[in-house]
């Protein structure tokens, strides 16, 4: 008896597991054309997760591989795929066909294929016809497990779904909401970063079960931000340095955001997020400012930075005002990562700070409760950054604090991140990744270490005072302000 045996065998893939998508290929670094197949095998051999292109059909119904809707001069939609091939790329390939880009691709199984069906300049219509010929393109190729698909409109990608329901189909235009995509069935969204600097924006979207990828995002602190904020994919023409970037993540190694703000509304700082210290006693110091309660003349957000501003002005017996901001209340933390942003103030007689005091000071008043100076500087040692403890035992009281200076390229002109990371055994500090200094907890009880209680941050610019005042006030440096960037806390 002869028996006939027919299998299919799935497909077995192994898609990259990173945040990673070349934008129109990696082509930037190599100097390869854009959408070429040379960017296609570049992203491929990076390890991308995927491969963005874009995909226009010409007058005789071709489509072809190019972002822009000409190439060399012709317009994509107006001439013969004929015409095209008089045309070459600068690395000697004719532009692709769809179809012979999906070849390629098919030749791989880890990087998805992410096509974007260019809006049509003729009609609607034009770009529907692109969509359904995308889609038969993709069929008749076998290639529905590589392609991912995106477009600028809406309807394209609502199209998409009806003749593919099971693919995958985010949006990029930027006005839609989550819920409305949710509601369309489009598994994720594809907006410029910027959408997701509104409150929560990312968190909402994925808890409703999309997929969250940002455009196009080439610099490091843009980033930074998605990583922090754990988007799942980023398009980049800087594929290399993205994959730098994530190795460089405190989410990479195993810390989760807890607070932040990024500062990105215009205004006075949230009040959901700070308070203020007010007045002007000395603050212990000697200090010669008077620190002013929600004056956007000392405090205000404006293109993304906290802007703290000491000005010379008087106040109650003060000549100076300033101001000092404080979480305390509005979110205080035990252990964990604090990352912050910043381009200090440059003069004689500035003593910016960013650092951290306890909120229920368990041990008493200062300091048996505890001080981490994450960044003090003083305007007389210039490009000189200090990071510093202060205990019980060890406090600049009786000359025993611990801590250390480093000096700081343009700590005036460029911003540079002052961190620390807070263990239950030690503390370390960082000025750009580079660890310079740690306080270990020697277990001799809260004289040493006071550290295992809530702490709050804070952010203020003194002027003068015991130590910032040491050499006198330059009083031609006011206006002088502190520039904050972000503040991150991370926790294990």
């Amino acid at each position: 008896m002869l028996f006939i045996f027919t299998a299919s065998f799935a497909q077995k893939f192994n898609w990259n597991k990173n945040q990673v998508i070349a934008h129109r290929g990696a082509w930037k670094k190599n100097n390869f054309p854009q959408n070429s197949i040379a960017s296609l095998n570049e992203a491929v051999k990076l390890g991308c997760y995927g491969s963005e292109f874009d995909v226009w059909m010409t007058a005789d119904g071709v489509l072809v591989i190019n972002h822009d809707p000409e190439f060399q001069g012709l317009t994509i939609e107006k001439v013969s795929y004929n015409e095209l091939l008089t045309k070459t790329m600068s690395n000697g390939e004719k532009i692709p066909t769809l179809e012979a880009y999906l070849l390629e691709g098919k030749k791989q199984k880890t990087t998805k294929l992410i096509l974007e069906i260019k809006p049509s300049l003729i009609s609607k219509e034009r770009g529907i016809e692109v969509t359904n010929k995308s889609i038969e393109m993709v069929q008749k190729l076998k290639a529905t497990d590589w392609v991912e698909y995106i477009s600028f409109d809406y309807d394209y990608c609502k199209r998409v779904l009806a003749l593919l329901p099971k693919a995958k189909v985010a949006y990029l235009r930027g006005e839609i909401s989550a819920e409305q995509m949710k509601a369309d069935k489009l598994t994720g969204v594809d907006y410029h970063y910027s959408v997701y600097q509104k409150d929560n924006w990312i968190e909402n979207a994925q808890k409703l079960g999309l997929t969250v990828n940002a455009w196009t995002v080439n610099a490091v602190p843009e980033m930074q931000w998605l990583l922090a904020h754990k988007v799942d994919y980023i398009t980049t023409n800087e594929p290399e340095l993205l994959f730098e970037e994530i190795k460089k993540t405190p989410v990479a190694q195993g810390w989760k955001l807890k607070w932040a703000d990024e500062f990105d509304d215009a205004g006075l700082p949230l009040t959901k997020n700070w308070s203020y210290d007010v007045g002007g006693k000395g603050w212990g110091n000697n200090e010669l400012q008077y620190y002013t309660d929600a004056d956007s003349a000392n405090a205000v957000v404006k293109k993304g930075n906290l802007n703290i501003t000491a000005i010379k002005a008087d106040k109650d017996a003060n000549h100076y005002t300033s101001a000092r901001l404080v979480t305390k209340n509005k979110f205080d933390f035990k252990y964990g990562r604090v990352e912050v942003r910043a381009m200090l103030p440059k003069g004689r007689g500035l003593w910016p700070a960013i650092w951290a005091l306890p909120t229920d000071w368990k041990y008493g008043n200062w300091p048996k409760s505890g001080e981490i100076d994450i960044m003090e500087h003083v305007g007389y040692d210039p490009d000189s950054v200090h990071g510093t403890v202060h205990t019980e035992k060890f406090n600049h009281v009786i000359k025993t604090q611990v801590g250390k200076a480093l000096k700081v390229n343009n700590p005036y002109t460029e911003y540079h991140v002052y961190a620390i990371e807070w263990f239950a055994d030690r503390i370390d500090f960082f000025i750009d990744d580079q660890k310079y200094l740690t306080f270990n907890n020697t277990k001799k009880g809260s004289g040493d270490w006071p550290f295992d209680q809530n702490f709050h941050v804070i952010l203020n610019v003194a002027v003068g005072g015991g130590w910032g005042g040491k050499k006198g006030v330059d009083d031609a440096i006011f206006p002088a302000a502190m520039k904050v960037d972000y503040v991150r806390v991370f926790q294990k």
